[in-house]
């Protein structure tokens, strides 16, 4: 099972795991997945990779419903723009998917936000020629 995250799910985490440098990324989707432990990498069973997951403190409750344990992923499906930033047929050039948040608005404890740089709207500042 998979739904987007509000604030009161996400209050046992106490760190967030990145497989891959978040920095580097415009968007991350995120998901809030019902498993079978508190911590660790937790399976992924969607099409794309997973970048990141948090980790529950070690009284993290059940849910009552079933018995899993509610936890955030991090991931990207092959078709998102930090996938293809050059695509000019990316599906989201502007704009994120509604899971989409800035990864750097990310923190154990704390719903990641949309930004200009997730929507894909913010001024890219170069330095150099």
């Amino acid at each position: 099972m998979s739904a987007l995250p509000q604030e009161g799910d996400v209050a046992q985490e106490v760190e967030i795991v990145w497989i891959e440098d978040p920095m580097k990324l415009d968007y991350v989707r995120q998901a809030l997945d019902k498993v079978h432990t508190r911590k660790g990498k937790p399976r992924y069973e969607r099409d794309g990779r997973l970048i990141g997951y948090s980790n529950l403190a070690p009284k993290a409750p059940r849910s009552a419903d079933s018995g899993l344990f509610a936890r955030r992923t991090f991931y990207l499906l092959p078709h998102d723009r930090p996938n293809r930033p050059d695509d000019p047929e990316c599906p989201y050039k502007v704009g994120s998917p509604l899971e989409a948040v800035d990864p750097r608005t990310v923190a154990a404890g704390a719903v990641g936000e949309k930004t200009a740089r997730s929507q894909g709207t913010a001024e890219t500042v170069r330095t150099g020629p």
